[in-house]
């Protein structure tokens, strides 16, 4: 929306005058959201299973992350619609009708596995059932979702990224040798060996997840709609160089806050579970645990305390990206800035999903399991959606001619690439 004088402020829509703390949002929440129980679990295992050996893979994940994350907000803010509606425009109803269902299965298998962990997390602190627990923690995160409107709603989301500052404060009370660690980090050494393969393919597939692309695009259109002064950006050039950065700050940020705490977990459990001849983790609230004798009760808190932090931010993130893509593939009215009643499908889909992940915990089924097949259906899924994503980012009817930077497209398609790689490596070795 011009302004009638050039002596007027800038529009809210452009983002100049902001604080860099204000420019942060779906890309420090989305980074965030990455590292929740089923992650921690993963990154656990790494650091217990081989020590510093595999410190150093951040260094790749993040530039890729960025790259795939940005290319995904983009496409949401340029375009003004989510990336299911984007797909359903441009692509045949069965490819949007595929990606929509097998991200809505592993995602509530998702949201089961990180509600089992949260409730394990909280028996370990004061007892009780845990099963209970992560009931109680659904239904939160349920009607948080519900009756929060979406710019409150996303305040609280922010400030629940804090809880990830636990894993920080865990390395600070610990004691690390400091130059094995950055060496470590630096140079890697890479075990060419079936168990350090999957585990490696396995972080991957926990750092690059097709939920967090859903989520960021339908974020930025969230922003775009809660901005009466904001337009999408084919159709406002005055606000594609100011928005454009704000999004690259955002993701970076969020992306390094991400990487940084997978790397401080991943060392957590290798000062103390693997030097300690613990080599097996079976989920977060395991490697909470059994961090307990041995780094003490404050170390214990912290890592515990965490894990529920991270999984009530993320349990959102997963309903909420599930209801986003089968909103958009099947063109229905959504927006956590919607009142109930307004778009009921929407949040229909978010609570299905939410009390589905709830009921699974009192199923007699291994969580850590359903958990593994998730990962598969994620790591199978996540390849075709980024292909798909990058075509997006360059197509006229989606971008208006936005032009796409030689940088996002190198990232973009690099990490499309490895996570086609590690698809392929992880079927080789479940074959062999």
């Amino acid at each position: 929306m011009e302004q009638s004088s050039q002596a007027s402020p800038p529009a809210a829509g452009t983002g100049d005058g902001e604080s860099w703390l204000a420019k942060l949002g779906p890309g420090l929440v989305t980074g965030a959201a990455d590292d929740d129980p089923s992650g921690i679990a993963t990154y656990s295992q790494a650091g217990a299973q081989f020590g510093f050996g595999m410190l150093w893979i951040v260094l790749l994940t993040y530039p890729l992350m960025v790259g795939i994350q940005e290319t995904s907000a983009r496409i949401g803010r340029i375009s003004g619609r989510g990336l299911a509606s984007n797909i359903r425009r441009s692509y045949p109803p069965w490819l949007v009708s595929g990606i929509v269902s097998l991200l809505l299965f592993a995602n509530t298998i998702n949201i089961a596995a990180d509600l089992a962990a949260m409730g394990d997390a909280l028996r370990l602190i004061v007892g009780g059932p845990g099963a209970w627990y992560a009931l109680g923690f659904g239904l939160l995160s349920l009607l948080l979702q519900v009756f929060v409107p979406y710019r409150r709603y996303c305040n609280v989301l922010k400030w629940l990224t804090l809880a990830l500052l636990a894993y920080l404060a865990t390395v600070l009370v610990l004691e690390v040798p400091w130059p094995q660690v950055l060496r470590r980090t630096l140079a890697p050494s890479i075990e060419w060996q079936s168990a350090y393969l999957t585990t490696m393919v396995a972080v991957f597939g926990t750092t690059i997840s097709p939920y967090l692309f859903f989520w960021q695009a339908s974020q930025e259109v969230e922003e775009l709609r809660a901005d009466p002064l904001a337009e999408p950006l084919k159709r406002s050039p005055r606000q594609v160089r100011p928005q454009l950065h704000r999004i690259k700050v955002d993701t970076a940020i969020g992306m390094g806050f991400s990487n940084l705490v997978a790397w401080c977990i991943m060392l957590t459990t290798a000062v103390t579970l693997h030097a300690h001849g613990i080599f097996e983790v079976g989920s977060s609230a395991q490697a909470a645990a059994a961090l307990r004798p041995i780094a003490g009760e404050f170390a214990f808190a912290l890592f515990s305390l965490g894990i529920i932090g991270t999984g009530l931010l993320a349990i959102p993130v997963l309903a909420g990206s599930a209801a986003y893509a089968m909103a958009g593939a099947l063109n229905w009215r959504n927006s956590l800035e919607m009142a109930p009643r307004a778009a009921g499908k929407f949040y229909g889909i978010i609570a299905a999903a939410t009390l589905a992940g709830v009921a699974i915990g009192f199923l007699p089924l291994d969580p850590m399991r359903a958990l593994y097949w998730s990962a598969v259906i994620n790591g199978v899924v996540a390849v075709p959606v980024m292909v798909v994503m990058m075509l997006l980012s360059v197509r006229d009817g989606v971008t208006g001619g936005v032009r796409m930077s030689r940088r996002l497209r190198v990232l973009g398609w690099s990490c499309t690439a490895v996570m086609a790689l590690a698809v392929l490596a992880m079927f080789a070795s479940m074959l062999s």
